[in-house]
């Protein structure tokens, strides 16, 4: 038709949408309907999210991922920018050699990452046995893997399998701004330090911004490394250590599929908090004039 215009970017987006009805929306709105019925199929109100919430294994479970989340996150904002902006900064063939290195263990899946951290926080076999014994004080596997020491080893894990990826994000977003700037800011003697802080961290606050909502969602959804690590160590790790463990426990062992779904729900609700707390503060989808 004369005067329609198609958007640019529809061609790249169409062949994704039905994936994303298929794998995204639909199961979405089938928990949205199993969190808000009971096992007749009658409509509960919020029956199953106050049922849930009473469950003595609820609270620690949030808190767990809480905590684990809060440190996942400052380790990749703060080195993965820190890395990315040092390596823009000497871009040359050893920055490439590094960025190639720091995006090794992403080729790992998640589950082989764990099995790789199990034999390394093993006091017995591990080469960073010193620091397990200096660091944690651990002499044996069920030390290393204490209750306190969980939230961080699995942020360790989560770091060393996803940062490699958003360091070549990050440096690519860097690639972006135009090298007059830089130019500029050398020339009124600006130092490198200062370029870095000043001019190229703000202009890819929204990259950040990008890399922090994707983490979060990531990371409320934690499943295989605690799973992983409860039976390795036989039980030793409990098997509700996070939210999607207690909604796994209560859909397969106790047939509880709605209470499953209103915790699906709940993390639903909070990684859509969080990504519009995000996307307000930082002006992500703002267009610059």
């Amino acid at each position: 038709m004369r005067g329609l215009r198609v958007p640019r970017g529809l061609p790249f987006v169409l062949p994704y949408l039905p994936f994303l009805i298929v794998f995204g929306i639909a199961p979405t709105i089938y928990a949205l309907d199993l969190a808000f019925t009971n096992a007749t199929g009658g409509w509960a109100w919020f029956h199953n999210f106050v049922r849930t919430f009473d469950d003595y294994r609820f609270v620690p479970a949030f808190k767990h991922i809480l905590l684990y989340t809060s440190v996942w996150l400052a380790m990749l904002v703060v080195i993965v920018v820190g890395l990315a902006l040092l390596l823009h900064g000497r871009a040359n063939r050893v920055s490439s050699t590094f960025r190639f290195i720091f995006y090794m263990p992403g080729a790992l899946a998640g589950a082989a990452s764990v099995l790789v951290w199990l034999f390394m926080l093993d006091p017995v076999v591990s080469p960073g046995r010193f620091l397990l014994q200096h660091v944690l004080g651990a002499t044996l596997f069920a030390q290393s893997i204490a209750p306190g020491n969980l939230p961080f080893i699995f942020a360790m894990i989560a770091f060393w399998t996803g940062a490699g990826g958003w360091i070549v994000v990050m440096y690519g977003a860097l690639n972006t701004i135009p090298h007059d700037l830089e130019e500029a800011a050398r020339i009124d003697g600006a130092s490198p330090i200062q370029i870095a802080l000043r001019l190229k961290l703000p202009l890819i606050r929204k990259w950040i911004a990008y890399m922090v909502i994707l983490s979060f969602a990531t990371g409320t959804q934690l499943f295989v490394e605690p799973q992983l690590v409860n039976e390795a160590s036989l039980g030793l790790v409990p098997d509700t250590w996070s939210p999607n463990q207690l909604a796994y426990q209560l859909a397969f062992r106790y047939a509880d599929f709605n209470g499953a779904a209103a915790i699906a729900v709940d993390l639903l609700f909070i990684g859509l908090v969080g990504a519009f707390l995000i996307v307000t503060r930082t002006g992500l989808f703002r267009t610059d004039d």
